[in-house]
């Protein structure tokens, strides 16, 4: 039985997720960015799908800055959304540019099943529920990578440039304390929260965290829908 402990509620959450991050660890997209050995296909679909995330991730930033119910959450939502346009998207753009996708491909290009189905799911959780909510539905994105990286940081860094810069942008001070963050906060939130609260964030944290692994899937077998292989 799940524990419901409000004092280390994120290390609650992840027990509960405990398989699946043991999934994405050695998931073979990930173990490719760290021995340097993944396709060049497969990376260019993963910027390109990637690409489309961070845009609807912005969205839902947004949101969240708009409907925050405090100053601090507003102020760490904004800064957010800003480290989301001004590190991440940017990295992106620099890797598809290096790869001779432009600007224009990446907005004109229609986002696969799974990308579209896991930013609508953020964004419905942004929507419909309150920043409790979206914390959980975040954290494992932003506290994900942070851990994927690290890991893949100490067992050696590729000596592909493009595999080497996607894993020194997420061991990042800047990325570190965001994840760090959204791991605090939903430590406060559980204190005092209700037990029906708790269950929902526990089931929000554990779907955010099976997007992930599908989303790394996703890209390995370079699906954009069911049956059907990117050409």
């Amino acid at each position: 039985m799940i524990r419901m402990q409000a004092e280390d509620f994120v290390a609650e959450a992840r027990e509960h997720a405990n398989t699946i991050w043991d999934s994405i660890h050695v998931h073979p997209f990930v173990k490719g960015i760290g021995d340097g050995t993944l396709s060049r296909s497969r990376w260019m679909f993963y910027l390109r799908e990637d690409h489309a995330y961070l845009v609807d991730s912005c969205r839902v930033l947004g949101l969240a800055v708009a409907r925050a119910a405090g100053w601090e959450d507003m102020r760490f939502f904004s800064r957010l959304l800003d480290t989301t346009i001004g590190v991440e998207m940017e990295l992106h753009l620099e890797a598809c540019a290096s790869f001779g996708i432009d600007a224009r491909e990446l907005e004109s290009a229609m986002p696969s099943l799974l990308t579209s189905a896991y930013a609508s799911y953020l964004l419905r959780t942004a929507y419909e529920g309150g920043t409790g909510d979206l914390v959980a539905a975040l954290l494992p994105c932003y506290a994900g990578y942070v851990d994927v990286a690290e890991r893949l940081r100490e067992a050696g860094l590729p000596r592909e440039p493009h595999l080497r810069a996607w894993i020194e942008a997420y061991v990042s001070p800047e990325m570190r304390d965001n994840a760090g963050w959204l791991a605090r906060r939903m430590n406060e939130n559980a204190r005092g929260s209700t037990p029906a609260d708790r269950a929902r964030w526990l089931n929000l944290y554990h779907d955010s965290a099976r997007f992930e692994l599908l989303f790394f899937d996703m890209c390995w077998d370079e699906s954009r829908w069911p049956g059907h292989r990117l050409e």
